[in-house]
């Protein structure tokens, strides 16, 4: 067991286990091949590896939106600013986090109505504005995963590193080629089915820590000790700008900070991330905005409750002989979290820690994984190599750009952690790289007189603004130093965030505001759309997942005509209009109550809860925790009952007669 001495608590070995992950890489291609066998949906099939055949579930949809979005940064950066600001550190980075998905809901819809049948955001850019814009905006988007995968890469690897001693190289390369494996051999929806996977082990594990700290632990126990505890520390060394010093005040200055900075750079990492399109287009156009709601609702329970639990248990173990001592650059790493898991928990604790983290790592890997593979098949090889590329040379691509970004997510983990830069630094500093695209983005999908000129323009102006204000603020103040160090603090941060998606936002509106276009979206509606001579191989029947109309060994082009009318009605322009005015109107008055009518007041307040209000605070988190967990893990459960019935029934089958259960193309609409 570890003490004060920075000794690993686990054998690396056990680093190495995790790192390699192929007993859950072997899991989920069995998986993917029961799936192949028994339903109608087979990996063989492009539109099925890159959009799930567009049929899935809200509920699955959900779960892979809350595992996508739950990196590595979501449990080691959240602890990390809650064992700095306190209670605020939390709110701040899951509400923070949570505004930009529940938003997207709306983008969601809009891709329903106006792309239904693009397998990228970069193709309808593409459609409307050209070669041009294609191309500026397509940096934007790989930027997007390279910063993305990069931090998974950091943050994993810096705490396989802390808990194991494992070599840092071999986690940085280890960690991307399980996940590379089942991706390549199982396409999207096998990614969603680890998405689930992750999900429901990652809830059961979040609840080991809660009700450890917080009920069982004989080192904390309750939230009235966690309060004690957390107030000796104070008294002992005050937060610089919290209010009295405390760690039980939304009164942060420094945690208002990060919030800004957290919103504006998760809005970059969610409108220009392919992996969140790839889950609109991969959902069912009458329930893509109930999935995205859902998703950032059972979302925000993640970060805010592991971090409310082991972000204030690393303050409140302060002195234990169990816990390490924490220098800046190893909270910076995120180590706040697995070093409060190991004093409380010992080898299990950091066990378990290292199991959550490889499976939000992993899973948000996979889903950088297939994001960049659509964008370099679709984007990049169809678009300027092969227009005319047939279905074998699609999935073949598909293949090789999962297991080419694999490697170079490995490369960029060791180019960063060699040249000094930690997972936290990377996070703060997204926004200002990729900030100025976000409105061009969202409006090029959603409005009508965006500006081309305009929307280019504000993208690359931003980007410069927004780096020249980070650096010139970073000189001003520290004295004309720059460097890793000085450019990563707060104020620095702010600057450069606010600038690039401030300039980008306002010269995109401007100019389209004075120099309107009046674009038909008909033009994006026709990319991939269906000819009546070549029938769509993916619109899905009533029942979705269960009764997929082609064959696994046959071929991809048998489709049931049952199945149209469903699709079509799923495209409704009324109904999609109506989803989006719903998703418009429930996010905006979602985002009023997170970030502006719960933590203001109590910011300008500066109210310091006492044992009953830190008390509610948690018991409030643990509710939303458990609705959360039933969401996302229990509801995909019910919504597929149909298809488990269906699987299990040809596994029956099979079992007793071999060869009989086999999934075979149905005369009629065979619904379980």
């Amino acid at each position: 067991m570890a003490s004060n001495a920075n000794e690993p608590v686990l054998p690396q070995g056990a680093g190495y286990g995790v790192g390699i992950g192929l007993f859950f890489s072997a899991f989920m291609v069995i998986l993917t091949a029961i799936q192949a066998r028994y339903t109608g949906f087979s990996p063989k099939n492009s539109e099925e590896f890159n959009s799930a055949s567009r049929s899935i579930k809200p509920g699955l949809i959900a779960s892979g939106i809350v595992s996508a979005w739950t990196w590595a940064a979501t449990l080691l950066q959240s602890s990390a600013v809650a064992y700095k600001y306190g209670i605020s550190g939390p709110w701040w980075y899951g509400a923070g986090a949570t505004v930009q998905v529940l938003l997207f809901a709306q983008l969601a819809a809009k891709l329903k109505l106006n792309a239904p049948y693009a397998h990228t955001w970069l193709e309808i850019v593409a459609a409307r504005w050209g070669t041009v814009a294609h191309i500026v905006f397509m940096f934007f988007g790989l930027a997007t995963n390279i910063i993305v995968s990069s931090m998974l890469i950091l943050g994993g690897s810096a705490t396989v590193t802390d808990l194991t001693g494992m070599n840092t190289i071999a986690a940085c390369f280890l960690i991307p080629l399980g996940v590379a494996i089942y991706v390549v051999v199982g396409g999207m929806r096998a990614t969603l089915l680890c998405d689930y996977t992750h999900t429901s082990v990652l809830f059961a594990i979040i609840f080991v820590f809660v009700f450890t700290v917080y009920a069982t632990s004989t080192k904390i126990g309750s939230p009235s000790m966690m309060h004690s505890l957390l107030e000796a520390a104070a008294e002992a060394a005050p937060v610089a700008g919290n209010a009295h010093g405390s760690y039980v005040t939304m009164r942060s200055k420094n945690g208002l900070i990060f919030g800004v900075i957290n919103i504006i750079g998760n809005f970059a990492t969610v409108f220009q991330d392919q992996a969140y399109w790839q889950r609109a287009i991969a959902s069912r156009p009458a329930s893509c905005v109930k999935a995205y709601l859902l998703g950032g609702l059972a979302w925000f329970a993640i970060p805010f409750m592991f971090s409310t639990t082991l972000g204030l248990s690393a303050v409140a173990l302060r002195g234990d002989p169990a816990m390490r001592i924490l220098s800046p650059a190893d909270v910076s790493a995120g180590l706040p979290a697995p070093a409060a898991a190991a004093a409380l928990l010992g080898q299990g604790g950091a066990a378990a820690l290292l199991v959550v983290l490889f499976l939000a790592v992993t899973s948000a890997t996979s889903a950088e994984l297939i994001a960049v593979s659509s964008i370099l098949t679709y984007d990049v090889y169809k678009k300027y190599f092969n227009p005319n590329a047939t279905e074998a040379q699609i999935l073949k691509v598909s293949h090789a750009s999962v297991a080419l970004f694999a490697v170079i997510m490995g490369l960029l983990g060791l180019i960063f952690f060699y040249i000094g830069i930690s997972m936290g630094w990377l996070y703060e500093f997204m926004g200002v790289v990729l900030g100025s695209a976000v409105v061009p983005i969202a409006l090029s999908i959603s409005w009508k007189k965006a500006n081309k000129w305009g929307c280019i323009g504000g993208s690359i102006a931003g980007f410069c603004a927004g780096i020249t204000a980070w650096l010139v603020t970073t000189s001003s103040l520290n004295d004309g130093t720059i460097n890793v160090t000085t450019s990563g603090g707060d104020l620095e941060m702010l600057a450069g965030n606010l600038t690039s998606i401030g300039v980008g936002g306002i010269v995109t509106c401007v100019s389209s505001y004075f120099w309107p276009e009046d674009f038909d979206f008909d033009i994006t509606r026709a990319v991939n759309a269906p000819t009546p001579a070549e029938p769509e191989t993916k619109a899905a029947p009533e029942d979705s997942s269960e009764t997929e109309k082609k064959g696994p060994s046959v071929s991809s082009d048998v489709v049931s005509t049952a199945s149209q009318p469903a699709e079509e009605n799923d495209l409704d322009p009324v109904a999609l209009n109506k989803a989006f005015k719903f998703a418009a109107w429930s996010s905006l008055i979602l985002l009023v109550i997170m970030i502006i009518l719960i933590p203001l007041p109590l910011f300008f307040a500066q109210t310091v809860f006492g044992v009953r209000g830190l008390t509610a605070w948690v018991v409030i988190g643990m509710l939303w925790t458990f609705c959360s967990a039933f969401t996302v893990v229990l509801y995909p459960l019910w919504e597929s009952r149909a298809a488990l019935k269906l699987i299990s029934r040809g596994i029956v089958k099979d079992i007793f007669a071999k060869g009989s259960g086999k999934f075979e193309v149905p005369t009629e609409a065979s619904k379980a």
